[in-house]
């Protein structure tokens, strides 16, 4: 089974845009991960999506937005045709543009701890113009339009400022969102480490060294930044990689638990209903239907 992991090449393509349509490319899109942040925006059909733990049905006029770092895949509901409008950006090329405003890059992560609304409804997505602006960002992309990366930018800062005063209204606190986050950047890329290595026995202590930082130093950022601790981002990565297999494999829980790094069977069924509150058989069973 391949990494979760999809390589972004952020120095040439920092923003994509693309039209999903499910008559043309095969579905479900399978659980995978980025360093980029992702809006979807349903044009016509259903999408059954994953972000993390959390699943939701988004139709025709909808919009979802998936974090950086988060796992996330794409089905579909129903026998209808899928059609939907992807921009992908790194936030990292989304500074901080005065004083008091804090990056987007620390704007999702703040948003991610506080478990913020990312699929706004119908009437949500209006009010954010999100048909206007993801039609526009389309054709900017496909007809190479002269100032393509402006316009991109300044569609992608409307939709993003938009959905931050959402959740604004929704109570989210600016004021407490931090304005430098410069420091913890650079653990970052450990997830892309772990992600390598979820079938191996992964020590926390080891990946602290690995980041040049103590073992205590490295819990407190890892948890700043994941809102998780370290064991526990590695157990649900390893869950998720494992309802791939049970998804697209005939293989059997032992040589499942083996590929992503639990200890026996017996520890890959406990850690499985932990999360996911069944089993890994009855998940198969119940899942496959989907297909």
């Amino acid at each position: 089974m391949s990494s979760l992991f999809e390589k972004q090449d952020s120095l040439n393509s920092p923003i994509e845009t693309f039209l999903f349509d499910s008559v043309k490319n095969p579905l479900p899109v399978r659980q995978h991960w980025h360093y980029f942040a992702e809006f979807l925006y349903v044009v016509s059909g259903t999408a059954a999506v994953t972000c993390d733990d959390l699943s939701c049905s988004v139709s025709a006029g909808e919009l979802i937005i998936l974090y950086p770092s988060a796992v996330h895949s794409v089905y579909s509901t129903d026998s209808e045709p899928l059609q939907f409008i992807g921009l992908k950006f790194d936030p990292v090329i989304f500074p901080n543009t005065s004083s008091y405003a804090p990056s987007v890059t620390a704007v999702f992560r703040y948003a991610r701890a506080n478990d913020m609304q990312i699929h706004f409804g119908a009437e949500q997505a209006e009010s954010l113009n999100c048909r206007e602006i993801f039609c526009d960002c389309l054709k900017e992309t496909e007809q190479f339009l002269y100032g393509r990366d402006i316009m991109l930018r300044a569609n992608i800062y409307k939709i993003i400022f938009g959905i931050i005063r959402l959740w604004v209204d929704a109570g989210l606190d600016m004021n407490r969102c931090p304005v430098n986050t410069a420091n913890i950047y650079g653990i970052e890329n450990i997830a892309e480490y772990i992600d390598k290595r979820l079938e191996e026995k992964i020590r926390v202590a080891d990946i602290a060294e690995k980041c040049h930082m103590s073992y205590s130093g490295f819990a407190a950022k890892f948890r700043e930044q994941y809102g998780m601790s370290c064991k526990e981002y590695i157990e649900r990565m390893r869950i998720f990689k494992s309802e791939e297999y049970l998804l697209f494999t005939d293989h059997d829980l032992t040589f499942i638990s083996q590929q992503t790094g639990f200890s026996d069977c017996s520890h890959f069924i406990r850690t499985f209903r932990k999360y996911r509150g069944q089993t890994p058989k009855q998940f198969r069973m119940k899942s496959r239907g989907r297909e």
